[in-house]
């Protein structure tokens, strides 16, 4: 199980995937006529801009920039500035690297190349706020979103219409520079916009629909802040930057990896171990819970019926499951769903288990997910753990901790959603 999910990681490696995908030499700015900037984002920019500078090492040119990545995910760069920050709850630091980042861009000519490199993580590493708002406001609307139950599209919607930076914000502040964004996707669908908020492209979704969801969700903000925000998106100041609009005429972006690649990657490891692999879809969203429930009812129709496979086989999926906190655990939706099918399959000797986020953290947590097997309930039972009550909790952590089950891995430097591997023997 853990041989699939390392191979799923490795599979998007920035100096795998970045590469082919970056301009060629003779596409960047002529001597003497154009500069070469380069900005990012995201858990996997650093490692993104390394395997830049590695590419273009013999590039005589002037080359700057600045990115900025999570804490402890920086990489060495001689050319690009690293900047690290908080998330998923933003920081200072992420503000004031936003705010460098824009003067950054500001003044180009037709004849300089930006090339934008963004990952997941990127939304709150980049927490510029619209005027009228402040930091402490964009980390209350923040905890709120996380905590809240919205998805991931709908939490960016929000976040873009409350930035001076996302949305498209940050491509318009590039014009008139050619602007090439290079992407890895940790979104559902891998729409561009959703991937960092859509800091350089452009943003089809409007103020209005971002006030609907804080009304749906009833986000826990104070009344002050609620009402300055409901203010600011019935104003339409926070209306981001839209299909069609002139200052992203020379914008392009590339998909240089996706949570689909490293699926077809564990999959390839499995069968090469003489397991068949069925991938049930990199896009599953839902609340954690109830997609391990889900999972763990195929799972035990393809043991006791052998539909709609034959075992022994793997289980593959991936997407971005959300949990609402109800409880006083610790989170994290890999976990939750894990948990979950662990106990919907009650302890099958048949089955195990493993989910895990690509970028090794999940949730607050820096613990990439967990494992289980046929043992994992009755060795919680045997330690005074109750499962049921650890999920009512959302307890996940706490629950594959106590029992020596966590995935940890550290910075992977790479963000491609949610893995999830169900081994039925």
């Amino acid at each position: 199980m853990r041989r699939l999910f390392d191979a799923a990681v490795a599979s998007a490696q920035p100096d795998v995937c970045v590469p082919a995908h970056l301009p060629r030499m003779d596409e960047l700015p002529g001597m003497g006529r154009g500069r070469l900037i380069v900005i990012g984002a995201g858990k996997a920019s650093a490692a993104m801009a390394q395997a830049l500078e590695a590419h273009y090492a013999d590039w005589p040119g002037r080359m700057e920039g600045l990115v900025v990545t999570r804490y402890g995910y920086g990489a060495p760069c001689s050319r690009i500035e690293i900047v690290e920050a908080a998330h998923p709850v933003p920081d200072d630091a992420g503000l004031k690297a936003a705010q460098r980042m824009l003067q950054l861009v500001q003044g180009l000519s037709s004849h300089d190349l930006v090339i934008a490199l963004i990952s997941g993580g990127g939304s709150a590493l980049l927490p510029l706020p619209l005027p009228g708002l402040t930091l402490a406001d964009k980390q209350a609307v923040n905890r709120a979103l996380l905590q809240s139950g919205a998805t991931i599209t709908e939490m960016n919607t929000v976040r873009r219409h409350l930035s001076a930076i996302k949305g498209g914000r940050l491509a318009a502040a590039c014009h008139p520079a050619r602007l090439v964004t290079l992407m890895m996707s940790d979104v559902p669908g891998d729409h561009a916009i959703d991937i960092a908020s859509g800091p350089t492209v452009p943003d089809p979704t409007t103020c209005e629909q971002a006030l609907d969801l804080i009304e749906r969700y009833r986000l826990d903000l104070a009344p002050t802040l609620h009402h300055t925000i409901v203010d600011l998106l019935r104003s339409g100041h926070g209306e981001s930057i839209k299909p069609g609009d002139p200052r992203l005429s020379r914008a392009e972006s590339r998909l240089v990896a996706a949570p689909q690649q490293a699926l077809e990657a564990a999959a390839a490891v499995a069968a090469s171990e003489g397991v068949r692999a069925y991938i049930l879809g990199d896009s599953l969203e839902g609340e954690a819970r109830d997609v391990g429930r889900v999972l763990g009812g195929m799972s035990l129709q393809v043991v006791q019926r052998g539909q709609p496979f034959q075992a022994p086989c793997v289980l593959l999926s991936g997407g971005e499951t959300t949990v609402t906190l109800r409880g006083d655990g610790r989170g994290g939706r890999n976990v939750e769903c894990l948990l979950s099918l662990a106990i919907a399959t009650g302890g099958h000797p048949r089955i195990w288990g493993l989910a895990g986020d690509t970028d090794g953290v999940d949730g607050a947590e820096e613990i990439a997910g967990a494992t289980f097997g046929p043992d994992t309930l009755s060795r919680a039972w045997e330690a005074g753990i109750k499962p049921a009550h650890s999920l009512a909790r959302n307890d996940g952590h706490g629950f594959f901790q106590a029992l020596g089950e966590s995935v940890v891995t550290g910075p992977t430097r790479t963000n491609v959603n949610d893995f999830r591997a169900i081994l039925i023997a």
